[in-house]
């Protein structure tokens, strides 16, 4: 049984859908924690609600980011995680930290990378004129929203879309394209490769 531990900053809505989906599908894997930088997340709520174990690192209490990074690995280590998993966690973690969980720690982005790391993802998407934004599941490395692609969604940008509408369409993909890259990972679906990676199976890898 493959264990998760699930990083939030916020609602927490990509790990409600990998929670439920989880569960719902019987994986081979349990999400054995919930772990917050802020103690009033929603997200935590959810997860007590549900019987998951909970932790709070608080990044305000550190000194530095690294002593921060060093806190917060020391919690998920207590729970002896297969897989760490960042759904909407809003800090930016130093390079021995992503070192400590490489190919083994994931994220979400709100664009096609590599196009439009960072913030503001669909206001620059928008000021560019682009006809197709999307989501983006990786592996995380040192580079901010760099690294290998497990998985992405294409969505389509329509006539008069605003940030908030066309944040509405891809944060419903994500909730499609999250859980399933987890289920990869935790059935041993996954092979990275050179940077890239592929599904054992040959199953589609985008969603359009």
């Amino acid at each position: 049984m493959q264990r998760i531990v699930i990083l939030v900053s916020g609602r927490g809505s990509n790990m409600e859908a990998i929670h439920q989906r989880c569960a719902a599908e019987g994986w081979p894997a349990q999400v054995v924690a919930v772990v917050a930088n802020r103690a009033d997340t929603a997200g935590l709520r959810y997860a007590a609600a549900q019987g998951i174990a909970t932790a709070v690192v608080d990044h305000k209490a550190h000194a530095s980011r690294e002593d921060f990074d060093t806190a917060l690995a020391d919690v998920i280590d207590g729970y002896a995680p297969d897989l760490v998993v960042l759904a909407g966690f809003m800090r930016i973690l130093g390079p021995a930290f992503v070192r400590r969980y490489e190919n083994r720690l994931l994220n979400i982005h709100p664009s096609l990378l590599p196009a439009f790391p960072g913030l503001h993802t669909h206001r620059r998407a928008l000021a560019a004129g682009c006809k197709a934004v999307g989501a983006t599941v990786h592996f995380v490395t040192p580079e901010l929203d760099h690294g290998p692609i497990v998985m992405q969604s294409v969505v389509p940008v329509h006539p008069g879309d605003d940030e908030q509408a066309l944040a509405a369409r891809v944060l419903a993909t994500e909730h499609v394209i999250y859980p399933l890259a987890v289920r990869w990972f935790v059935e041993g679906r996954l092979r990275v490769e050179g940077g890239i990676v592929s599904h054992t199976g040959g199953a589609s890898q985008v969603l359009l």
